[in-house]
């Protein structure tokens, strides 16, 4: 079994020859069906390293399967260019969206991105120059390793091949002047798509500090307004995962748009009002109660032992209800005020914002 452009590469054979078919997932079941025979899937490369093998691998039990790796796209292509692979970015985008890139966008950094295809190179050309890194030197590698093994080399914003053949990796070295996203959480507001109801800033990276997020952690963020504050929480780590629960379908829809702008699959949105839509959901880590907050949402949540949970309140009720939470939980509470430099006529004064407090516990 194999793609199609790897079962020609074979030389004449008597096995019996399948075709990997698409969707990949497609293919599974066909394999499953040939269980007790002898089968060879050829894949391309280091199978485990964005590749068919930890796939398929979930499929079959331990003793069913044996992984003969070849180097990967990856060493070939750090190979050829002279890059230290340890110090390079190493993307799979077959079927991941290029956003997934935007994390890593900044001046001077390189990464090694596998592609579906010559026209996803094409894409990966236009998407860094509306980034606004059309300086970016592109390492265009076709079937590196093998007889039709080529290299060239175009900046981004002068792409114009237009017989690229697969396989195909692109060595990126990133060049421009578009914005860099902070590695620190509390990223720039105008980054969100929102309609005014944002976690703000500097509120955020005070919420992401309470919310401590750890390797391989889910959030819950309840009344998530345009979803900032789980879009942060993806971004600490890739392992980690989010569901935000609107209730707001055109809020909802932001939190979608923010979420496909930075590239997080991992960020589940989900349309409804807590706590009617909790049930079903994977077991949190971790809950950031940012709007809707009432006394049914903490009865719901009050048998989820062992989480972590930041709750904030703009509301003279709503705060007596984090005092409330505060003596049967435990935890912190803390007022948080906010004054920016404004006009004052020919002078600066301090403008205050509404105070917020924040409680942070577990329940």
């Amino acid at each position: 079994m194999g793609a199609a452009r790897h079962l020609a590469l074979l030389p004449p054979v008597t096995a019996r020859l399948i075709t990997w078919p698409v969707p990949f997932a497609d293919g599974l079941p066909l394999l499953e069906e040939l269980r007790g025979a002898r089968v060879v899937v050829l894949a391309s490369g280091d199978p485990f390293w964005f590749g068919a093998g930890s796939v398929i691998a979930r499929r079959l039990q331990r003793d069913e399967w044996t992984a003969l790796p070849a180097p990967s796209s990856f060493a070939l292509v750090a190979a050829r260019l002279g890059w230290p692979l340890e110090a390079t970015i190493c993307l799979g985008l077959h079927a991941a969206p290029l956003q997934r890139l935007r994390p890593h966008l900044a001046s001077d950094q390189r990464a090694i991105v596998l592609l579906r295809d010559g026209d996803a190179v094409a894409q990966l050309a236009r998407y860094l120059t509306d980034q606004g890194f059309g300086d970016s030197q592109l390492h265009i590698c076709e079937a590196l390793g093998g007889p039709r093994a080529r290299l060239r080399v175009a900046l981004a914003r002068d792409y114009s091949f237009g017989d690229v053949q697969h396989p195909v990796a692109v060595g990126v070295e990133f060049a421009g002047d578009g914005q860099v996203l902070t590695l620190a959480s509390g990223r720039a507001d105008a980054l969100f798509a929102h309609d005014g109801q944002i976690t703000k800033r500097p509120i955020r990276a005070l919420a992401l500090s309470a919310l401590a997020p750890r390797p391989a952690e889910m959030l819950w963020d309840i009344g998530g307004g345009s979803g900032s504050v789980a879009v942060e929480w993806c971004l600490s780590h890739p392992s980690l995962t989010a569901c935000c629960i609107e209730p707001r379908e055109d809020r909802a829809a932001n939190i979608r748009a923010n979420a496909a702008h930075f590239g997080l699959d991992k960020l589940q949105v989900i349309a409804g009002s807590a706590p009617d839509r909790l049930a079903g959901l994977p077991r949190p880590d971790a809950i950031f109660i940012g709007g809707g907050l009432s006394q049914d949402l903490l009865e719901a949540l009050a048998p989820l032992r062992g989480v972590r949970i930041v709750a904030h309140a703009v509301t003279l009720d709503s705060e007596a209800l984090l005092t409330t939470a505060h003596a049967r939980f435990g935890g912190s509470l803390m007022r948080i005020e906010i004054a920016h430099a404004e006009p004052l006529g020919a002078k600066q004064a301090w403008a205050s914002v509404r105070p917020i407090v924040q409680w942070q516990g577990i329940l």
